[in-house]
C-alpha cells in the first residue's frame, strides 16, 4: 500500500500549515479563549474561501469530493494552532449526516451552503444517561398532523450555540415502521421551544446543552425517509473520531517540538537539560508516542469507508491508543517544562487541556478498548 501523499494532499498540508502560522498566533488563541462566541467569523470565511469547508462535500453539491485522509491532513494542522472554529460540528458531523441520510432535495439545499460558509450545523445526540452508548436515545419524536413534535434533552452539543440548524436524534413514534428506530431531524436554532445553555469547553471552543420541550417541526424536517439512522450516526462518529485523532497528533507534535526546544535552552548546573541522558530518553519516548498516534490516526482515516465492523474497530483502536499516548506526551511536556508548564505565560497548558478533552470526547480510552474487543469477538466464527 502506498501511503505517500499525493501532490494535491501535499499542497493542502503546506497551505494549512502556512495559514496556521500566519493567522493563529498566541494572541489570537488568547482572544478566542475569552471570546463568548468561541471562534472568529472572519476566519470561518477564510476557511470557505480556501475550500476547506467544501473539502469532503461531493462535487455534485459544489464540493471538492475529498476523503477522510484529506480531512486528517487539515485537522493535524488545526491541532498545531488549537483551532476553535466549528469544523467538526459543521463539516464532518453535520454535512456528513446530511450527505448520508438526507433526501436529494435536502442535500441540494444544505450542502452547498455549508461549503460556502453561509450555514453552520451541529449534531445533538449525546444524553446524560447514555454513557457513550450511541443506541441509547431517550428523546422522542411523535408524528402529528402538521409534522413532528420533539421532546427531550441533549448534552455536550459541540458548537451548538453557533449553529444555524441543529440535527437532533430521536426515537420515532409514527405507528408506521418498526419500533426502536432512531430518526434525525433538522431543528432551526431559533425555534421558540428550544432552550440552549452554552459553556466553554476545556482546551478551547464551546458546547451547549439543549432542552426540547414540545418542539413542533414540519413534515420535511426529518432527514431522509423512514429508515433507522443509527448506522449513519455510528459512521459519522467514527469519521469524527478519526479527524479528532489527527488533530490530537498535531497537538502532540507541537508539544514535543516546544519541549525539545525548551530543554535545549534551559540550563541546569551549567548544562542544557537536553544533555541529560534521562531527558533524552523521555524525549525519545514522546517522539515514539507521536509516531504511533500518527499511524493510528491514518489507519482510522483509511478505514473510514470500510465495512462497518472494520471501520469501527479502526476508529475505536485509534481513539483508545491516541488517548493514552496523548496523555503521556502532555504530562511529560508539562513536567519537563517545570513550573512554567502550568502558567499562562506558556501555551503548554492550553495544548494539554485540549488533549484531555480529546480523551473524553465520544468516549475515553477504556470505553473504546471495550468496544474494540467486543467488535473483535463479533468477527470470530462461533
Amino acid at each position: 500500500m502506498d501511503l505517500n501523499l499525493s501532490d494535491e494532499q501535499r499542497l493542502l498540508r503546506e497551505s494549512a500549515e502556512r495559514f496556521i502560522v500566519e493567522s493563529y498566533d498566541a494572541d489570537h488563541r488568547r482572544r478566542m479563549a475569552n471570546d463568548p462566541q468561541g471562534f472568529s467569523p472572519d476566519v470561518w470565511k477564510q476557511f470557505a474561501e480556501l475550500g476547506w469547508l467544501a473539502l469532503p462535500i461531493p462535487e455534485a453539491y459544489d464540493g471538492l469530493g475529498g476523503g477522510a485522509v484529506d480531512i486528517g491532513i487539515l485537522m493535524e494542522a488545526f491541532g498545531r494552532g488549537l483551532v476553535s472554529e466549528p469544523y467538526i460540528a459543521t463539516v464532518v458531523l453535520g454535512a456528513g449526516l446530511v450527505e448520508k441520510c438526507g433526501s436529494e432535495q435536502q442535500r441540494r439545499a444544505i450542502l452547498p451552503k455549508v461549503g460556502d460558509g453561509s450555514l453552520k450545523l451541529a449534531f445533538a445526540h449525546s444524553e446524560r444517561v447514555a454513557r457513550f452508548d450511541l443506541s441509547n436515545v431517550a428523546t422522542v419524536a411523535n408524528k402529528t398532523v402538521q409534522g413532528w413534535r420533539l421532546s427531550g434533552n441533549k448534552i455536550a452539543v459541540l458548537d451548538g450555540h453557533a449553529a444555524d440548524e441543529i440535527i437532533v436524534s430521536a426515537h420515532v413514534h409514527d405507528h408506521q415502521g418498526p419500533s426502536g428506530r432512531i430518526g434525525l431531524f433538522l431543528v432551526p436554532a431559533q425555534t421558540p421551544s428550544l432552550v440552549m445553555s452554552d459553556f466553554a469547553r476545556l482546551g478551547g471552543g464551546r458546547a451547549c446543552n439543549i432542552e426540547l420541550s414540545d418542539v413542533h417541526l414540519t413534515e420535511d424536517a426529518r432527514l431522509g425517509g423512514g429508515e433507522d439512522t443509527l448506522p449513519a450516526i455510528e459512521w459519522a462518529i467514527d469519521r469524527a473520531m478519526a479527524a479528532l485523532g489527527a488533530e490530537a497528533v498535531g497537538i502532540m507534535q507541537t508539544l514535543l517540538d516546544a519541549t525539545l526546544e525548551y530543554t535545549k535552552i534551559r540550563k541546569q548546573f551549567g548544562r542544557p537539560l537536553s544533555a541529560n541522558q534521562v531527558i533524552k530518553h523521555r524525549l525519545a519516548d514522546m517522539a515514539i508516542q507521536c509516531d504511533e498516534s500518527r499511524s493510528m490516526a491514518l489507519r482510522a482515516a483509511l478505514k473510514a469507508d470500510a465495512e462497518p465492523v472494520e471501520r469501527a474497530r479502526a476508529a475505536s483502536g485509534a481513539k483508545a491508543k491516541i488517548g493514552k499516548c496523548a496523555r503521556f506526551v502532555g504530562e511529560q511536556s508539562i513536567q519537563l517544562h517545570g513550573g512554567m508548564g502550568v502558567t499562562n505565560e506558556l501555551e503548554v497548558g492550553a495544548y494539554f487541556q485540549r488533549l484531555v478533552a480529546f480523551d473524553t470526547l465520544f468516549g475515553g480510552s477504556a470505553h473504546h478498548y471495550r468496544r474494540h474487543a467486543e467488535l473483535g469477538r463479533a468477527t470470530v466464527p462461533a
